[in-house]
């Protein structure tokens, strides 16, 4: 098993190897579906009967069941599960417990930590920049940001990508000591840069694909500068109130509104199970710091993967979310990764990890279905993180041609 730091870096793609998360592209890998696909969406017919299971009450029972068992094997205390597809009744179940001490039932409505979720708004905040001519993405990072190992050679598509070869400062002993012993903490983007930094480039930029967190702290500082404005504060004037998303927040320290859930880790010093609910997530920053609620997940999910607001209006220009939806091929059948998206079998979206929590987004254009997984531990089972078998286990019950996939590879971890 790697290092426990190792293990920090995680809330994408739930394969890992001893160096990156994903490892380099194979050669002659197929791209996925053609970006153009998911530009833009209208109403239009249902979708084709053989895409999709209808979410009858039989269903529904083996949905009920299916979340349940894994629940059981993968022993989370509490979880819940939003499925919603035009013309299909919901599906919203909550399971087991927010808090072991007091035995809170697990809820709908609670305030969760979403961690690598942040990346898709961050990305979409460079993504609006673009579109505005304040930015491009084929700029060299160094334009903005001094000190960076190779900025004069790593784009802002390269870092928004995972292709930049800059070392992840979550995989750095020093920061897990840090963290580890004293959990509230607050660290600065700079400080994690430090990180960072401190380690060689792992490979030339653009020839491999290596999720690191290092690219999302550097994109965020470049928001910042180019807006003029805190990262957290621009995210909520122009993503999250233009989305109507009321209930979602970047933290500037450990606030947590109520209600919410305790979240269960063993990201720890000593390896034991602690409450991470109190820890400051400002070590995530525009890699991991959010929070959302379940009805906030639903809007985002297929704002991100269509680029379209709720009303109609857009979030990112046409051009910008073809961009975004490149999802090149990766060594893992059927995933591909684009900028600060992932599409896998189809869906589209992103998922996170952060101590004690962990949470699924996707989006099945073919369908138009949602998906949203929220749950409070992120306590690995059989080497998987527990997300992705939530994931799985729901999709080859409603889309069985499309199945969340992510087989992990034991030794790597």
């Amino acid at each position: 098993m790697s290092h426990p730091s190792a293990r920090l870096r995680r809330g994408v793609l739930a394969v890992a190897t001893t160096a990156t998360l994903l490892a380099p592209l194979g050669a002659g890998a197929v791209p996925l579906s053609a970006p153009a696909a998911f530009a833009a969406e209208s109403p239009g017919p249902s979708p084709p009967a053989s895409d999709q299971r209808p979410l009858t009450s039989d269903v529904a029972r083996q949905l009920d069941a299916s979340v349940q068992r894994v629940m059981r094997e993968a022993n989370v205390p509490g979880v819940t599960v939003g499925i919603w597809s035009p013309g299909q009744r919901d599906y919203v179940r909550s399971y087991g417990v927010a808090d072991k001490a007091t035995g809170q039932r697990m809820a709908s409505d609670l305030y969760m930590r979403i961690g690598s979720e942040t990346k898709t708004f961050t990305v979409t905040a460079l993504l609006q920049l673009v579109d505005q001519g304040r930015a491009g993405l084929d700029d060299p990072i160094g334009k903005y940001v001094d000190g960076v190992p190779n900025g004069d050679r790593i784009t802002l598509r390269e870092l928004a990508g995972m292709r930049s070869g800059l070392f992840n400062y979550s995989e750095d002993d020093g920061f897990f000591k840090a963290l580890t012993s004293n959990p509230e903490r607050p660290f600065t983007p700079r400080q994690l840069l430090d990180y960072a930094f401190r380690h060689p480039v792992l490979f030339e930029p653009g020839r491999k694909f290596s999720y690191s967190n290092t690219n999302l702290i550097l994109l965020g500082l470049v928001v910042e500068k180019e807006s003029g404005r805190p990262l957290g504060d621009y995210i909520r004037q122009h993503i999250l109130d233009p989305a109507g998303m009321k209930d979602t927040l970047f933290p500037t320290g450990n606030e947590f509104p109520a209600p919410h859930a305790q979240g269960y880790t063993n990201q720890t010093a000593d390896g034991k199970v602690a409450d991470s609910a109190d820890w400051n997530p400002s070590w995530g920053w525009a890699a991991g710091a959010m929070i959302s609620t379940l009805d906030d997940l639903r809007v985002w999910a297929r704002t991100v993967a269509t680029g379209q607001l709720p009303d109609g209006d857009r979030m990112i220009s046409p051009a910008a979310q073809r961009e975004r939806l490149v999802t090149p091929a990766t060594t893992i059948l059927d995933a591909g990764y684009g900028l600060g998206i992932f599409n896998v079998r189809g869906w589209i979206g992103h998922n996170g990890s952060l101590p004690g929590y962990e949470s699924l987004t996707i989006y099945l254009p073919a369908t138009r279905t949602t998906v949203v997984v929220l749950l409070n531990t992120d306590i690995d089972h059989g080497h998987q993180e527990p997300s992705t078998l939530f994931g799985q286990a729901i999709t080859e019950i409603i889309s069985p041609r499309h199945v969340f996939d992510l087989p992990a590879e034991p030794a790597a971890r």
